[in-house]
């Protein structure tokens, strides 16, 4: 069923104010489904699997593991999913040994982003209160427990375009009372936590963009 772009603001601004977090009640409307087109389903599975391989690269090497064992092992993955050409341009540094130490930490915190991807994907049921960071063991397993990307594929099932919409406009609107919090400490926004928020935002921000790399999106509020 269509939602209009007020009506959405209007729920998520009434679920914001009643968890007692601060809520720009005017910021912007965001896009209505006739205005986005989202991602395919085989776009959004490939960088699902191509984003949590490079997570745990780069978790790796910010333990101190050594690195070229890491990276056979991953390339050999991204092999296996048939995900090898599916890299952003920071993701593909990491795996080239041209990355920075920002590069491997930007690309740690892109676990949450997957997990707005595999909730999309249907595989994680809600992610509409970012105050904890995802289930890593999980957020494994629903890769590294199937044999390929066909079988990964096949445990999911897309959600529709307005309830990832739904969820999107949530997260913009935390984001904003975040980044207020940085500005003006005294703002309430109970225990969410900004980066988590930023993160999941980016990946259901990806699922709507015309563009391929999300390091590109803009998080503005």
């Amino acid at each position: 069923m269509y939602i209009k772009p007020e009506n959405r603001r209007k729920k998520s601004n009434a679920k914001i104010k009643e968890m007692g977090i601060a809520c720009m009640e005017v910021l912007p409307l965001r896009e209505s489904s006739k205005e986005v087109r989202l991602k395919s389903f085989e776009e959004i599975c490939n960088r699902a699997i191509a984003c949590l391989l490079s997570t745990q690269l780069a978790e790796d090497i910010h333990n101190g593991q050594e690195y070229k064992k890491s990276k056979e092992l991953f390339l050999r993955l991204l092999e296996k999913y048939e995900v090898s050409n599916c890299l952003l341009e920071k993701e593909k540094r990491l795996f080239n040994g041209t990355y920075s130490e920002q590069d491997a930490i930007d690309i740690c915190w892109t676990y949450e982003a997957y997990w707005s991807l595999v909730w999309a994907l249907g595989l994680v049921e809600d992610i509409s209160y970012p105050n904890t960071i995802c289930d890593v063991v999980r957020a494994i397993k629903l890769v590294g427990d199937t044999d390929g990307k066909e079988a990964f594929k096949a445990q999911c099932r897309l959600r529709g375009i307005e309830e990832i919409l739904d969820m999107l406009d949530l997260h913009y609107r935390y984001h904003w009372a975040t980044e207020e919090k940085r500005l003006r400490p005294e703002t309430e926004i109970k225990d969410l936590d900004p980066e988590i928020v930023m993160e999941r935002r980016r990946g259901l921000e990806w699922l709507i963009s015309s563009g391929t790399d999300w390091f590109d999106i803009s998080m503005d509020t």
